[in-house]
């Protein structure tokens, strides 16, 4: 059998994904409990998020089984969802959008896939690339293009803060540098460093987007107005050149893969003919548990009064633990932030390096992600691979008990990587 170029391309593990396949191998089984995996993406199990989403689908189930999971819908979207999501936005900020202004998909995930096919790529005017603005970014990223080259990243600057912090700062000049654009993709707050683009940064990409006249898709996943994962510098404000991307992931309901994306219509339209091209529509049963909780304020108030709290305090728990347990003779550094599903540290020093740290913490069955994963060809890039494999991903999804051994073990083995 022969696979196709792209075909060939898409088949393949990604460097994270390989680790997560060993991640699952390790713990699958009676072993399971044996190790501390603080690698993992997916959010936490809070409590009164998991009930809100369990009350409102079996809500849908038992009023209008067959108007949700018994029959097709709109590519779009189902009509409940837009106007839900349009409703929302305009009593939230004040939007004055419609369905022409909004697309669903299957996660956000897919609709970044979506708009990788739409936007970049071999066109008549020559090949364009989906824009990192800033990596480190989501690793899921670079898998979105089905072109070989068509992801570039544009390195940050990087400032320390104090003794043990420090923070990427958007390079715009470097970005302004790039005549390959075919559209901007960031994840504000980002994933893997919780860093959200302060309202100068996000100026200078809107500007950009205007004139190059491509779209800056903004992936706020973890942002607002809900989940509220990671700090923010401000609400969503709408933009003829922005795509805001929202997911229901975060919020608690990252199994039915529901995201929808709202922008101008120019955009918005290409969209949802390549959900109608592609997987016909979202899962309904899931859209009308979100135009639900969207309608009636539930999600709002288990954002406000659960799911922000609950990561705000795993990120001071953790931030007590490195604190207390890294050594004081290494040089970490932990990118400063508040709130995030995960902690981004980064070691400055010669002798170390995240596979290594990723190999020997496997040995005494802890789990990180070796940072190298989230630059897109880190290796390749003068400057940056230095930096690159000096970081690694906490995640803060784990439980107390097990972040409290799993970053005693980090510092042990940090300890014994050193020559």
């Amino acid at each position: 059998m022969q696979l196709s170029t792209i075909g060939t391309k898409m088949a393949g593990l990604s460097g994270l994904r390989s680790i997560m396949e060993d991640v699952a191998a390790c713990t699958a089984g009676e072993s399971a409990g044996e190790w501390l995996n603080l690698s993992v993406g997916n959010p936490a199990l809070i409590p009164e998020a998991r009930d809100m989403w369990r009350t409102a689908l079996a809500e849908v189930l038992e009023e209008d089984f067959g108007g949700t999971s018994g029959s097709y819908g709109p590519s779009r979207g189902s009509r409940v969802l837009v106007e839900a999501i349009a409703s929302y936005f305009h009593r939230t900020y004040g939007w004055r959008i419609g369905p022409e202004n909004i697309a669903v998909g299957p996660g956000s995930q897919m609709v970044c896939f979506a708009a990788a096919a739409l936007f970049a790529g071999p066109s008549a005017g020559g090949t364009r690339r989906v824009v990192l603005p800033m990596v480190p970014d989501y690793t899921g990223y670079q898998g979105l293009c089905l072109h070989e080259g068509g992801i570039a990243g544009v390195p940050p600057r990087v400032e320390r803060e104090g003794d043990h912090r420090f923070r990427y700062a958007l390079d715009t000049e470097a970005l302004s540098r790039r005549t390959d654009i075919g559209m901007m993709l960031v994840s504000s707050p980002g994933n893997p460093t919780g860093r959200a683009l302060d309202p100068a940064e996000l100026r200078a990409l809107t500007d950009l987007a205007a004139e190059r006249d491509v779209p800056l898709f903004l992936d706020q996943a973890y942002g607002a107005p809900f989940p509220r994962i990671g700090e923010t510098h401000g609400e969503p404000v709408p933009d003829d050149n922005v795509v805001h991307c929202f997911s229901a992931s975060k919020a608690g309901l990252p199994g039915e893969r529901i995201g929808f994306a709202v922008g101008a219509p120019r955009h918005i339209a290409p969209l949802a003919s390549f959900m109608s091209n592609s997987v016909l529509h979202a899962p309904k049963l899931a859209q009308a548990a979100l135009a639900r909780v969207l309608a009636d304020g539930r999600l709002d108030g288990v954002v406000r009064d659960a799911i922000t709290p609950h990561y705000q305090e795993k990120r001071r728990f953790a931030e007590k633990l490195l604190a207390e347990w890294m050594p004081s003779d290494v040089d970490w550094r932990l990118h400063s932030g508040e709130g995030g599903m995960f902690c981004w540290l980064w070691v400055d020093h010669d002798w170390f390096d995240d596979v290594a740290l990723y190999t020997r913490l496997k040995e005494h069955r802890v789990f990180v992600v070796p940072g190298r994963h989230f630059f897109v060809d880190p290796l390749e890039t003068p400057g940056l691979a230095s930096h690159a494999t000096r970081c690694f991903r906490l995640s803060l999804s784990a439980d107390e008990t097990t972040l409290t051994e799993g970053i005693a073990r980090l510092a042990h083995d940090l300890v014994s990587l050193r020559p």
